[in-house]
């Protein structure tokens, strides 16, 4: 992994990793937070032990919902700033694990696939970080005497752009366009990653 991390590529990658699963928990915590539905239909009738009357259970009891959906929207902010991404990815953690054993437990047909690959993904970044995480466990850590590109304070920028883009548009548009969300993300990463290799050759 110490190889790995000194790659441009790999460092690369975990930054828009970041972006992605971060900002997939905050899309998905807006509608908590307001108090709205995950469904646009009430799943009161569904049957008891199917997922749609679950998500009715969690839905109506109000502060436990929004609060779900608090510690989402902070967990994939901190993941999203990248210089808070270590303490982003456990928290995330436990909250993507819950939400990956809900989909195994109910008959969410392919769902499982999808976050499945979410918590793959995070323990790909706890390990990406592991050096100096493993403090948590009581070992010495180790801290990088290299800075690396995935440091830049373009990544940090990006992520905070990302994450308003995100949290506003989710809040303020109540029959949001996904593509249309997609497409600023994209323009957001695009950019930052025109800026981020311009400045490459301060890392090399």
């Amino acid at each position: 992994m110490k190889k790995l991390r000194e790659k441009v590529t790999a460092q690369l990658f975990v930054v828009y990793l970041r972006y992605l699963i971060g900002g997939s928990f905050v899309f998905a915590s807006i509608v908590k937070i307001r108090g709205g539905r995950f469904t646009t239909l009430s799943g009161a009738n569904e049957p008891i032990d199917s997922a749609w009357h679950m998500f009715e259970t969690l839905y109506a009891s109000g502060l436990w919902w929004k609060f779900l959906g608090l510690g989402q929207l902070v967990a994939g902010l901190l993941l999203m700033t990248q210089r808070f991404s270590k303490l982003g990815a456990l928290l995330f953690f436990p909250i993507v694990a819950n939400v990956f054993v809900i989909t195994v437990s109910y008959d969410f047909r392919g769902t499982p696939f999808i976050t499945g690959l979410l918590l793959l993904a995070n323990i790909f970044l706890i390990l990406w970080d592991w050096d100096e995480l493993k403090v948590l466990v009581n070992k010495v850590p180790a801290i990088p005497g290299k800075i690396r590109l995935e440091n830049d304070r373009v990544w940090e920028i990006a992520g905070v752009v990302m994450f308003l883009f995100t949290a506003i548009y989710r809040y303020t548009v109540t029959g949001y366009n996904i593509f249309f969300w997609g497409a600023g993300c994209l323009f957001i990463g695009a950019a930052a990653l025109i800026f981020g290799l311009r400045r490459k050759k301060n890392y090399l």
